[in-house]
């Protein structure tokens, strides 16, 4: 196999589940299933889920492991076509104009064709996905997508169901070979079922505890292990509370790396007092938090570990 060739993708769930694992990122089985069907199946995933669940994570691990290149599209209010898919570069557009202007004789029939050329064509993300690469298709994320307004979803159809893109000017430019295309969504608001009819679905939940734990010792392994159980306890009696914003599996990440570098080896109401906001984005669902509180919860997960219900020590 040569430095450019295309890897390969996973033949089965089971190694997709190592290549993602490769990664340092951990999946369950029906995630790895569904992945597996869309990389297999050539169709677009939809992930929607509380933010920090690691849906954004999935596509850039997918892209390192498999060696293509990402395609990212940030999704935000008031995004449209130019941002997007694609625009034309006036100004040198205009410069070729004078040009031609200065050296007299213009035919504008073809003065027209040649400024609305493919080499004026400035490429957006979802353009540029389209593109052929010597690593095989790009990995295109299309990240919160809930963000965007309603109409910009209706320029997604045509690329998420065929794969192209129409420029009125050029024609319909369409992908040699479909690119791996992850969006995703924090349900701000109801994406249109003509775009989730175009994808294989998934909700992304939270993990139980012995995922997050296993994802706690991979993507921070300087944490020491009963540390990490600790941590992982408290977070899971958080997403049990109600609070404006429960704390997602970045957030677990943040804290068990932010209690390593405070040399912690264990929790106790002053160090979790003093680093909540490595978990909690908000001032209501710290207020919630007094002491009292605190110290409860952590009287539940200590008199658990040292059961040993929660595993090994």
């Amino acid at each position: 196999m040569t430095a450019n060739a295309p890897t390969p993708l996973p033949h089965s769930i089971d190694a997709l589940t190592a290549l993602l694992e490769a990664g340092d990122y951990i999946v369950d089985r029906r995630l790895a299933t569904v992945l597996f069907l869309a990389l297999r199946l050539g169709r677009p995933l939809f992930l929607e889920g509380e933010a920090g669940v690691g849906k954004t994570e999935i596509a850039k691990v997918l892209a390192k492991q498999l060696g293509r290149r990402l395609v990212r599209l940030q999704c935000y209010e008031g995004l449209d076509v130019a941002a997007a898919v694609y625009e034309w570069d006036y100004p040198r557009q205009m410069v070729e104009i004078r040009l031609a202007e200065a050296a007299g004789g213009i035919d504008r029939e073809q003065l027209s064709h040649d400024i609305f050329s493919e080499r004026f064509l400035i490429r957006r993300p979802l353009l540029q996905a389209l593109e052929p690469d010597p690593s095989g298709p790009p990995v295109l994320l299309i990240d919160e997508l809930d963000r965007t307004d309603a109409p910009f979803e209706a320029f997604l159809l045509e690329i998420l169901a065929d794969f192209q893109v129409t420029v009125p000017e050029l024609g319909t430019l369409k992908a040699a070979q479909p690119p791996i295309v992850v969006i995703t969504s924090n349900r701000t608001r109801e994406i249109h079922d003509a775009v989730k009819r175009r994808c294989l679905y998934h909700w992304v939940d939270y993990p139980d505890a012995a995922r997050e734990l296993a994802i706690v010792r991979r993507r921070a392994p300087e944490v020491m292990e009963r540390l990490g159980q600790a941590v992982v306890a408290f977070v899971q009696r958080l997403r049990g509370m109600d609070l404006y914003k429960l704390p997602g599996v970045a957030e677990t990440i943040d804290w068990s790396r932010a209690l390593a570098a405070l040399d912690t080896f264990s929790l106790d109401p002053a160090v979790v007092s003093d680093t909540l906001g490595c978990l909690l984005k908000y001032q209501e669902d710290l207020d919630r938090l007094d002491s009292g509180t605190i110290q409860a919860l952590l009287a539940e997960i200590n008199a658990e570990i040292a059961d040993a219900r929660f595993g090994p020590s």
